[in-house]
């Protein structure tokens, strides 16, 4: 067994500190991190992870989840996590030390679509926005197609090590974290709890962390016995660490000028920068500010002033801009990745002669590597002016470094996005201040009363998800109006909701299509983050701007109503109707065309060509029977059960969903989807002709059902009812494509039956006949008339409790729960998705 100390060094060429070898060899994993900024705690995760699961005791080994869920504030705190994480991994591999089995993916919106839900039984790091990440664990999921809601509620509510960083900038989603975290320990979770071994656990890590903000209605009881991790003196005294504590960083006890003096402020930096050069970082508290300071601040001659526009340069080439002129650069999250990682570059490149000044705002105050000599900052509240601080002198590198700081009214609009209180607390205690230093903060805040500690760390979320909301959100059956359940209110304050959107140029009025190129779905680095009023009051409204969004439903681009926008959603914008300058990002009231990003075919973002309403596009692939197909489904479906360790009668149910899953595809609406010939005159292979228990077929073969919104699974599922197989098997079966789930219900504009008192509903009629099928494994489905009798409220007339109500007591039984349930599910699907590419592999 390799020992922590070689591991780490191996993995980033340094030796551990002292916390970050406790935290992966303790027996009890620390659930509580409190550490300050600049001491390693990415490291500490993911490489304390990573051993624990592969090279600690067997015991330690069952404890640790499969997944690591790493979920942060900021997309520019992802990309520089993923960053550091896959060097770690390529050095790791280099050496034989890790495989191709443990993989880093990405989530935060734009991100290819990378099918780590494929495997559920494989160990793996997940890094993502808190948008993005608790969506998708609220059955909600930002971003991605709503069909796959489901799997990624399971496969994100068990199994798995959640990791919330920087949580002093988490708003609302930090009450949801610890709220999730107590629901899967009531409502139930895989692995099952062994000795407390091997749960879905959750750990909270900040250099301010106060453990009252995780103390919501159903965690308080749990939060006083949760393991702490932070520095004790041997952590003090190591060689790297200490500097980094001790590191001086002198302040005025006033403060150098208002918000409202932008030129005063602009003077006050350049004579600043001239003293030290070096790096002079300016963080203030909302973009527009950050905006009209770097306009006032002056520009490098190869840099026009304002919003002309301009090709962004390299970090090479803006390191060499200018001997006279520093380095100009503002960073706020309202960019696209295109240029914000030509920013990054020029942040994290060697200073030019005349040094560097940076504008930004929150984006760089948690976790971005930076140590500036100059750093000048906005009034804040207190967890964030310390974040702050920990980007000057970072490493304790420099003897003059000085920090300046701008004062904020309280009593007007300029406050915002933060409360007049807790800045009226951060005001008083800087006026005491001659040093920020780590060492020195620790010292002071010690000495402060309980009750302005209180109010230095306040934390009041307005919204908090409850037992009701989860089970609620188990369906994701929209309402008769076509409107899902809102849950922008438990991810973010309500100023911080984004939609996300990108430029694209857009030929003729109408909507692109989505085979056109403008109209193919968006690359990440496209993708840009835009605030929600923003976008449907000053672009759509008042600009009154065109707008473009996808419809996953229809699998079409649709014109935008400022009616209609709710966070998380994706808007194309035609490149002529502006919003954008490279230099300064979103700008909704920019008229000048914006240049959209230049990009070859780009990889779809998830949900654009998986299966619409009514498309089965999984089973236009190359010819194989019912049967051989649901037997390769059950290997994968009981290969992954038992690499996860489930049994029993859980195990018996999972595996009978596998052979059945498809049993509706021998459903003559099915089957006279595939073509005997086409109209081009090609016949079926002779091998396939007028065989009638297809599950798959060549794309080219396949033609429109005759009967809109027709869903094979449905049928499956009613089928199984009929054969007295289990309710949970049934389910598992009927839920496989995340269509049919809690709720069985007619859509609007679905082909009727003639007889008006019929029921019906997505395709399937009462009445319809399933002829005996072959469901491989010597197993035989009889021939049956189906009946759409579970899908009324009540008993039926053999005294068969309705669909929705045996849903219902698979989702509310103990031994099941939402959290179970789903995660049940998505093995099943995962298992289909690799049976069909292996198939699809073999006949390629």
């Amino acid at each position: 067994m390799m020992d922590f100390n070689t591991f780490f060094n191996q993995a980033t060429g340094n030796s551990p500190f002292p916390y970050q070898e406790r935290f992966a060899t303790s027996k009890t994993l620390r659930q509580l991190i409190n550490v300050p900024t600049g001491a390693g705690k990415t490291a500490t995760i993911i490489l304390g992870w990573l051993w624990r699961r592969r090279f600690a005791d067997d015991v330690t080994q069952k404890a640790t989840p499969r997944r690591l869920v790493y979920c942060l504030p900021m997309r520019v705190l992802v990309e520089q996590t993923v960053t550091v994480a896959e060097g770690w991994f390529e050095r790791l591999k280099s050496l034989k030390l890790l495989y191709e089995d443990v993989r880093v993916h990405i989530l935060m919106g734009g991100e290819k679509a990378e099918d780590w839900d494929v495997h559920p039984e494989r160990d793996a790091i997940l890094i993502g926005t808190q948008d993005m990440l608790l969506s998708r664990a609220l059955n909600r999921g930002y971003g991605v197609s709503r069909y796959r809601w489901p799997m990624h509620f399971g496969l994100l509510n068990n199994d798995c090590l959640w990791v919330l960083d920087e949580i002093q900038l988490m708003g609302s989603g930090l009450a949801t974290t610890t709220q999730l975290q107590a629901f899967r320990e009531t409502l139930g979770a895989f692995p099952e709890n062994l000795n407390g071994y091997g749960v879905t656990k959750t750990i909270w890590m900040s250099a301010t962390l106060r453990p009252a903000w995780l103390k919501t209605v159903d965690f308080k009881d749990k939060v006083d016995t949760l393991p702490h991790l932070g520095l004790e003196d041997d952590d003090r005294k190591v060689e790297g660490l200490r500097e980094r504590l001790e590191a001086k960083k002198l302040i005025d006890s006033h403060p150098c000028a208002s918000v409202e003096e932008t030129k005063k402020i602009a003077e006050l930096v350049v004579n600043e920068h001239r003293k030290r050069r070096e790096l002079t970082l300016i963080v203030v508290n909302t973009v527009d500010r950050a905006r009209a300071l770097y306009e006032a601040l002056p520009q490098s001659d190869e840099k026009p002033k304002g919003r002309k526009r301009q090709k962004q340069k390299s970090a090479t080439e803006e390191t060499q801009a200018s001997s006279t002129q520093p380095d100009l650069l503002l960073i706020h999250s309202r960019f696209r990745p295109y240029e914000r990682t030509a920013q990054m570059e020029r942040l994290l490149a060697p200073l030019p002669e005349a040094g560097r000044i940076v504008v930004a705002t929150q984006v760089v105050e948690a976790g971005v590597d930076i140590s500036a000599k100059t750093l000048f900052t906005e009034l804040a509240p207190w967890a964030s002016l310390v974040q702050r601080f920990g980007r000057c002198n970072r490493f304790g590198e420099y003897d003059d470094a000085k920090v300046f700081w701008i004062d904020v009214p309280t009593d007007s609009k300029r406050s915002l996005p933060y409360e007049d209180e807790e800045l009226d607390t951060a005001r008083d205690v800087l006026e005491d201040l001659s040093d920020v230093g780590p060492t020195s903060l620790e010292a002071h805040f010690s000495g402060l009363s309980d009750e302005t500690k209180k109010t230095l760390f306040l934390y009041e979320p307005v919204h908090v998800v409850r037992r009701k909301d989860i089970t609620e959100l188990f369906d994701t059956t929209p309402d008769l109006a076509g409107n899902d359940i809102d849950i922008a209110r438990f991810i973010r304050d309500g100023q911080d909701l984004d939609v996300q959107v990108f430029w694209r140029e857009v030929k003729g009025p109408s909507a692109p299509s989505p085979d056109d190129e403008s109209g193919q779905s968006p690359r990440r680095e496209e993708m840009c983050p835009v605030p929600v009023y923003e976008f449907r009051e000053a672009f759509l409204k008042k600009a009154e701007k065109e707008a473009y969004r996808w419809d996953a439903l229809e699998r079409q681009w649709t014109e935008a109503e400022a009616a209609a926008v709710f966070p998380g959603q994706v808007f194309l914008i035609p490149a002529d109707q502006g919003g954008y300058d490279p230099h300064t990002g979103w700008e909704p009231k920019n008229g000048p065309p914006v240049e959209p990003v230049p990009l070859p075919s780009p990889p779809l973002l998830e949900g654009q060509k998986q299966e619409g309403n009514e498309d089965d596009f999984p089973s236009q692939d190359a010819w194989q029977t019912i049967a051989d197909h649901t037997s390769a489904v059950v290997v994968e479906a009981l290969k992954t059960a038992d690499a996860l360790g489930l049994s029993g009668d859980l195990r018996e149910a999972l595996e009978t969903a596998s052979r059945w899953h498809d049993r509706g595809k021998a459903h003559p609406v099915f089957q006279d989807a595939i073509y005997e010939s086409r109209r081009d005159g090609e016949a079926r292979p002779e091998p396939w002709r007028e065989v009638r228990q297809l599950a798959k077929a060549p794309e080219r073969f396949w033609r429109h059902y005759r009967r809109t919104h027709f869903r094979h699974e449905l049928a499956t599922g009613l089928a199984m009812l009929q054969a007295d197989l289990p309710p949970l098997a049934a389910y598992l079966a009927a839920a496989h494509h995340g269509k049919v789930r809690l709720s069985i219900r007619s859509l609007p504009d679905e082909k009727r039956p003639d007889e008006t008192n019929k029921r019906f509903a997505r395709g399937v009629w009462d009445g319809d006949p399933l002829p005996e099928t072959d469901l491989g494994g010597e197993t035989i489905a009889p021939a049956v008339i189906l009946s759409l009798e579970p899908m009324e409220l009540g008993l039926g007339q053999n005294e068969q409790p309705s669909w929705a109500e045996q849903i219902l007591r698979l989702r509310d039984d103990p031994r099941l729960g939402p959290f179970r349930l789903t995660f049940l599910e998505a093995i099943l699907r995962a298992a289909d998705w690799r049976a069909s590419d292996a198939h699809r592999n073999r006949r390629s």
